[in-house]
Protein backbone atom coordinates (compact mmCIF):
# COMPACT_ATOMS: atom_id res chain seq x y z
CA UNK A 1 0.00 0.00 0.00
CA UNK A 2 1.11 3.66 -0.67
CA UNK A 3 -0.27 6.80 0.90
CA UNK A 4 -1.15 9.09 -1.55
CA UNK A 5 -2.08 13.30 -0.06
CA UNK A 6 -4.23 14.61 -2.47
CA UNK A 7 -3.78 18.51 -2.77
CA UNK A 8 -6.92 19.41 -1.13
CA UNK A 9 -5.81 17.34 2.37
CA UNK A 10 -2.08 18.98 1.89
CA UNK A 11 -3.85 22.47 1.55
CA UNK A 12 -5.80 21.37 4.95
CA UNK A 13 -2.53 20.38 6.62
CA UNK A 14 -0.76 23.41 5.80
CA UNK A 15 -3.97 25.62 6.82
CA UNK A 16 -3.71 23.82 10.03
CA UNK A 17 0.02 23.86 10.68
CA UNK A 18 -0.04 28.29 9.59
CA UNK A 19 -3.06 28.73 12.20
CA UNK A 20 -1.76 26.98 15.12
CA UNK A 21 1.91 28.24 14.42
CA UNK A 22 0.55 32.13 14.97
CA UNK A 23 0.78 30.98 18.82
CA UNK A 24 2.92 28.04 19.32
CA UNK A 25 5.26 27.03 16.18
CA UNK A 26 6.24 23.62 18.26
CA UNK A 27 2.79 22.77 18.76
CA UNK A 28 1.70 22.59 15.43
CA UNK A 29 4.96 20.92 14.30
CA UNK A 30 4.08 18.27 16.91
CA UNK A 31 0.35 18.37 15.69
CA UNK A 32 1.41 17.43 11.88
CA UNK A 33 3.93 14.95 12.61
CA UNK A 34 1.38 13.24 14.54
CA UNK A 35 -1.33 13.46 11.78
CA UNK A 36 1.38 12.33 9.54
CA UNK A 37 2.57 9.15 11.80
CA UNK A 38 -1.58 8.05 12.14
CA UNK A 39 -1.40 8.25 8.34
CA UNK A 40 1.56 6.55 7.60
CA UNK A 41 0.37 3.61 10.17
CA UNK A 42 -2.30 3.39 7.44
CA UNK A 43 -0.13 1.69 5.09
CA UNK A 44 -0.06 -1.85 7.32
CA UNK A 45 -3.15 -1.50 8.86
CA UNK A 46 -5.72 0.23 6.56
CA UNK A 47 -8.98 -0.38 7.74
CA UNK A 48 -7.13 1.25 11.17
CA UNK A 49 -10.14 4.28 11.09
CA UNK A 50 -13.93 3.66 11.49
CA UNK A 51 -15.93 4.80 8.68
CA UNK A 52 -17.09 8.19 7.86
CA UNK A 53 -20.65 8.17 9.74
CA UNK A 54 -22.07 10.40 7.58
CA UNK A 55 -21.14 8.54 4.77
CA UNK A 56 -21.68 4.72 6.08
CA UNK A 57 -19.07 3.31 3.02
CA UNK A 58 -16.73 0.78 4.27
CA UNK A 59 -14.06 1.85 2.19
CA UNK A 60 -14.37 5.91 2.92
CA UNK A 61 -12.72 6.19 6.50
CA UNK A 62 -11.74 8.47 8.82
CA UNK A 63 -8.85 8.32 12.26
CA UNK A 64 -9.72 10.85 14.37
CA UNK A 65 -6.83 12.69 17.10
CA UNK A 66 -7.21 15.55 19.41
CA UNK A 67 -10.05 17.59 17.87
CA UNK A 68 -9.10 16.75 13.70
CA UNK A 69 -10.50 14.51 11.19
CA UNK A 70 -8.57 12.68 8.78
CA UNK A 71 -10.86 11.21 5.87
CA UNK A 72 -9.07 9.12 3.79
CA UNK A 73 -10.16 6.43 0.83
CA UNK A 74 -9.20 3.34 0.61
CA UNK A 75 -8.20 2.00 -3.29
CA UNK A 76 -6.27 -1.57 -3.91
CA UNK A 77 -3.02 -0.31 -3.97
CA UNK A 78 -3.37 3.28 -2.36
CA UNK A 79 -4.74 4.82 0.42
CA UNK A 80 -5.97 8.41 -0.92
CA UNK A 81 -6.07 10.96 1.67
CA UNK A 82 -9.17 13.17 0.83
CA UNK A 83 -9.42 15.76 3.89
CA UNK A 84 -8.36 16.84 7.70
CA UNK A 85 -10.13 18.92 8.85
CA UNK A 86 -11.46 20.03 12.65
CA UNK A 87 -14.08 17.85 14.15
CA UNK A 88 -16.15 20.26 15.05
CA UNK A 89 -16.82 21.62 11.33
CA UNK A 90 -19.34 19.33 8.98
CA UNK A 91 -18.01 17.24 6.34
CA UNK A 92 -18.04 18.92 2.68
CA UNK A 93 -19.65 15.64 1.39
CA UNK A 94 -19.71 17.62 -1.97
CA UNK A 95 -15.92 18.37 -2.27
CA UNK A 96 -15.45 15.06 -1.26
CA UNK A 97 -17.43 13.43 -3.58
CA UNK A 98 -15.14 15.80 -5.55
CA UNK A 99 -11.88 14.61 -4.43
CA UNK A 100 -12.89 11.01 -4.83
CA UNK A 101 -14.11 11.73 -8.81
CA UNK A 102 -10.56 13.81 -9.02
CA UNK A 103 -8.50 10.20 -7.39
Amino acid sequence: MKVNWTKESLHNIQEIEDYISQDNPIAAIKLIDKLISLVEDLVEFPEKGRVVPELSISHIREILYKNYRVVYLIKKNTIDILTVFEGHKLLDKENLSDQIKNN
